[in-house]
């Protein structure tokens, strides 16, 4: 049990030394730091859910969620743990306004694929139709890009309403034939019974309607069958650009075509809509939970002994900051003052040198002259040279 209210600790970003001389705002800080884990777990299941939509595959949704899932706990630790009770309640809301951005932004990124989950069955319905309607609009537009096949299809029936409208005459003269053989009286036949100069004639005209009706339907039918096969491959090649974008379609089923499909059930049903509102704004108290609590929250005893540890460490730095400029000053003035001293002594040790220098070179001067120096010209020259 102690070891799960430290881990607990740990997961509100608090310090541990501090909240064990706490023990009044343990429970608190237990409750934040359970909030920030479970918010760390559902997002590490959200992430997971999302990659396996990808990729399906396990290792890497389990490997994924885990990271994912780590890198919004660190983040909400951090939210959490950057919060500080503060004098005025407007200086703290104007501290943790772009916290509660932050967390609401985390909790909509982290409900979204959990919302796909819970709305797996009527999303999958909602697919379902899509792809439907996709392939339907699809046979349409091959029909517009294959206009071949319909304008063959009509030359055939053309050519075999050609040829039933050759039979049809053909076996309209058998039929006048057959009564002007039989005696049969109608508005095209005799009515005698025999095969005489009408009769022949009837038959002449039943063989040449035989005739056209055979040639008419060697030409249509030779015509018929080359269309036929132009068909059939227009229809193979058409079948093949059509698996292949249902093979595309049926594919359409990853992250982004979910989304749109719970957009459009959102858009079509009240109740979808409301539900979908309900899951992200639970997920946004559960995400803001954490800094609100501390928003709201008084100043308690761990709040106090953090800002005296905080004033500890600014005094501590304080002070080692002044001592350090203090001996920085003592430095540069022991330096500012044995830098003149020392420019003294070598300008008085310059002069020195002169001065010595000038002397032997006078000395040396008078001796190649063989001249001595009177006591006026001494005077004279040491003044001189004074």
């Amino acid at each position: 049990m102690e070891k799960l209210k430290d881990f607990l600790w740990f997961c509100s970003g608090g310090n541990m030394a501090l909240l064990r001389k706490c023990p009044t705002e343990s429970n608190k800080y237990i409750g934040i730091g359970g909030a920030v884990f479970f918010t760390g777990l559902l997002a590490a299941l959200s992430g997971g859910y999302a990659l396996f939509t990808v990729f399906e595959v396990w290792y890497w949704t389990v490997l994924f969620g885990l990271v994912w899932g780590l890198m919004i706990f660190n983040l909400d630790r951090f939210i959490v743990s950057g919060m500080r009770k503060r004098e005025s309640f407007w200086s703290e809301l104007r501290v943790a306004f772009p916290r509660l951005i932050l967390a609401v932004l985390l909790a909509i990124v982290i409900s979204k694929p959990l919302e796909l989950k819970i709305f797996e069955k009527e999303i999958n319905k909602k697919l379902e139709a899509n792809k439907l309607k996709d392939l339907a609009s699809s046979r349409e537009n091959l029909m517009v890009v294959f206009p071949e096949v319909e304008r063959l299809e009509k030359e055939n029936d053309l050519l075999k309403q050609e040829i039933q409208e050759k039979a049809a005459f053909r076996d309209q003269k058998q039929k006048e034939y057959d009564s002007e053989r039989f005696g049969e009286k109608t508005t095209g036949t005799t009515g005698i019974v025999g095969l005489g100069v009408n009769a022949e004639k009837k038959e002449r005209q039943l063989d040449a309607a035989e005739d056209a009706l055979i040639q008419v339907r060697e030409r249509n039918w030779a015509k018929i069958d080359k269309n036929e096969v132009q068909i059939n491959q227009i229809l193979e090649d058409k079948e093949q650009v059509f698996l292949q974008q249902k093979s595309m379609i049926d594919q359409y089923d990853g992250m982004a075509a979910r989304m749109d499909a719970l957009a459009t059930l959102t858009a079509e049903s009240k109740a979808i809509a409301a539900a979908n509102l309900f899951i992200v704004l639970l997920f946004v108290a559960i995400e803001t939970a954490p800094v609100v609590v501390k928003l709201i929250s008084n100043k308690g005893p761990y709040d106090l002994l953090l800002d005296k540890s905080e004033s500890a460490v600014a005094v501590y730095v304080h002070e080692q900051k002044f001592k350090l400029q203090e001996a920085s000053d003592m430095r540069l003035k022991y330096f500012s003052e044995t830098s003149a001293l020392e420019n003294k002594l070598k300008i008085q040790d310059k002069n020195h040198r002169s001065v010595l220098i000038s002397k032997t070179e006078r000395d040396w001067l008078e001796e190649k002259l063989g001249k001595k120096p009177s006591k006026e010209d001494g005077v004279e020259v040491g003044e001189g040279l004074v």
